[in-house]
């Protein structure tokens, strides 16, 4: 006699649910893609998938907010250890660098056709680049306390929107990797930062 299945923990279905979704909408685009064939690769009913997450929209939104956690938590683990404003700002650009390498094909996804298809993903990608630019103003003033918040502000915005371009730029350019994609970013935007910095101690 078979032995019964063992039931899948809920966060561990919706974490299959969400990675399936996600290489199914980027391998063939959101639009294209239909909760019967989602269901059938998870190994799911169609009215799970529904149960779960409402609908196909509820769906990609849960795949942004996944990646958008992720994200969140890559980058402030890579920064914890910093002991330096330009170490912090090399860390914090590295593991952004490198979680768009890791999630290329499905970024392109989310920042191209989704937020087209769907309004409302466009409002959960616009809520990661807020994500980035907060943590990084909020670092930035810990770092330069007497820094001007609207200028801490306006230099997250230019590191963020300076990023996400060169993420686009790289999907053209296969051979440049996290690591040097980091570098081109430093050297245009560190000098620019360096200034507003107060002079380190000199030794008596």
């Amino acid at each position: 006699m078979t032995a019964p299945r063992r039931r899948m923990p809920k966060a561990q279905r919706m974490a299959q649910m969400l990675t399936v979704a996600e290489e199914i909408f980027a391998e063939q685009g959101y639009l294209a893609t239909s909760m019967d064939e989602i269901a059938e690769r998870v190994g799911v009913s169609k009215p799970m998938l529904y149960e779960y997450f409402g609908s196909k929209e509820g769906l990609l939104i849960g795949c942004i907010h996944r990646a958008r956690t992720e994200l969140r938590e890559k980058t402030a683990a890579a920064i914890s250890g910093a002991a330096s404003p330009e170490e912090f700002l090399r860390l914090g650009l590295l593991a952004f660098f490198e979680f768009i390498d890791e999630h290329r094909r499905s970024w392109a996804l989310l920042r191209q056709e989704a937020a087209v298809a769907v309004p409302s993903a466009q409002e959960e990608v616009e809520g990661i680049r807020q994500q980035q630019t907060d943590m990084i103003g909020a670092v930035l003033a810990s770092f330069t306390p007497e820094i001007d918040p609207l200028e801490a502000e306006a230099f997250a915005e230019i590191v963020v929107g300076a990023t996400e371009r060169l993420a686009v730029w790289m999907e053209r350019r296969p051979s440049v990797g996290p690591a040097l994609a980091t570098d081109y970013v430093m050297n245009v935007i560190w000098p620019g930062v360096a200034r507003k910095l107060p002079e380190p101690a000199q030794p008596a």
